[in-house]
């Protein structure tokens, strides 16, 4: 393996722009709408689940650390099945893909509201987790394909805003419908997102024909880059400190600042809002400086993530932390366009491992801050274990940012 990163080449997102604008006559912000409701589909269940937490753990019979293993078993799902997918679909044209994914999305989210026990609700989730890393992926490299190199982050951020959108819209709404109505219709929500995304990516979304030469071999070659799996890791550990805390704000809610269940979709949908904020800023900001962009918002979600145990004891300084921690959330699209980079060919197989590595954090952060619960040190301390998790991605990302700068150098 080499830790050498060879200067960017044009992706086959470049390769595709001026094919894939021609081909449907689609304005691109209709395409990057249509893709963003699939990312919205995800964003709402994803989240959703975390806060659901202590409304389906007693109908199923669990306590609450034991029901985290539902969020674990659908991060695994993402881990499994996006490089999986990536491999056995190079040869698909991408919309095709996508709507493959979608409907599979639907299916596991409708048969998760119908679970009967625990043990079905692990497997359920596991299914719906497979097409999440993948269709990020895919969405984001024909997201890229319809704007300019200079544009790409910002592209692809659309399609992400989606995902940021559902924190501060969608979990609300999932989370309010499971008080109100039950937590199963909150999933029959999602089902009915991902089957709508599949109708729209079917009607506006570029075909998308596979580059020529995309072959599972060639998908599998970005594993042998040093730089994508120092990507790969900043995203896996670094964005572990947001899920370490958002896993149990609720709970956090509810029982230390002593909120009413009410308060609990309004500081969701704040969280949302950072999310949404810092999506934005990130983008601008990558388009400029992407490396630096990258190290910047580690620092800042380690700093708001400190900010978290002494801010547990009121709403509004709740309310405020949720916010901020929120707007590290925009380091997703950042680390999507530095895959770009340094994937050259695998350009698949590296986007979508790189919701494989947030799902990665997805299941690290939830189970490390279980460990300190577990220990005795009290929900605020959540925050504590996502700061440790910021700053060790912050490590990782310097040691990738380092060797940039080395293999930059002149030689003589």
């Amino acid at each position: 393996m080499t830790l050498t990163e060879n200067r960017p080449r044009d992706t086959e997102a470049s390769e595709e722009a001026l094919p894939a604008r021609a081909e449907r006559g689609r304005h691109p912000s209709i395409v990057l709408l249509a893709l963003a409701v699939g990312s919205f589909a995800i964003g709402t269940t994803e989240f959703a689940a975390m806060s659901l937490l202590p409304a389906f753990a007693p109908e199923l019979g669990i306590d609450a650390p034991t029901a985290s293993h539902v969020i674990s078993a659908y991060a695994l799902g993402v881990v499994v099945g996006a490089p999986l997918i990536a491999v056995l679909a190079a040869r698909f044209a991408r919309r095709t893909l996508l709507v493959i994914l979608m409907l599979l999305f639907a299916a596991g989210n409708a048969l998760s509201g119908l679970a009967p026990d625990y043990g079905w609700m692990l497997a359920f989730r596991f299914i719906a987790g497979l097409p999440h890393g993948a269709y990020f992926g895919v969405a984001s490299l024909v997201a890229a394909s319809l704007v300019p190199r200079e544009r790409r982050t910002q592209a692809v951020s659309r399609v992400i805003l989606g995902l940021s959108v559902a924190t501060m819209v969608g979990v609300p709404l999932a989370n309010g419908i499971g008080q109100a109505v039950g937590w199963r219709w909150s999933f029959a929500l999602v089902a009915a997102l991902a089957a709508l995304t599949a109708i729209l990516v079917q009607l506006f979304a570029p075909l998308g024909r596979p580059v020529q030469g995309a072959s599972a071999l060639r998908e599998l070659g970005a594993l042998k880059r040093g730089q994508v799996w120092l990507t790969l890791m900043t995203g896996a550990v670094g964005f572990g400190g947001l899920f370490a805390v958002y896993t149990y704000l609720a709970s956090t809610l509810l029982e230390v600042t002593q909120s009413s269940p009410s308060a609990i979709p309004a500081v969701l949908a704040v969280f949302g809002l950072g999310l949404t904020a810092g999506t934005f800023v990130c983008a601008w900001a990558g388009d400029r400086a992407l490396m630096p962009a990258i190290g910047f918002t580690l620092l800042w979600s380690a700093g708001a993530l400190a900010l978290y145990p002494v801010s547990a004891g009121n709403l509004w300084t709740m309310v405020a932390a949720a916010f901020l921690i929120g707007s590290g959330g925009g380091l997703s699209s950042l680390l999507q366009a530095r895959l770009m980079d340094v994937a050259e060919e695998a350009q698949t197989m590296a986007a979508a491992l790189n919701h494989s590595a947030f799902n990665t954090a997805n299941a690290l952060g939830p189970w490390l801050a279980g460990l300190a619960l577990a220990a005795g040190l009290g929900l605020p301390a959540t925050g504590l274990v996502g700061m440790g998790l910021a700053l060790s991605g912050f490590a990782i990302w310097a040691v990738s940012y380092l060797l940039d700068r080395r293999d930059a150098a002149p030689r003589p």
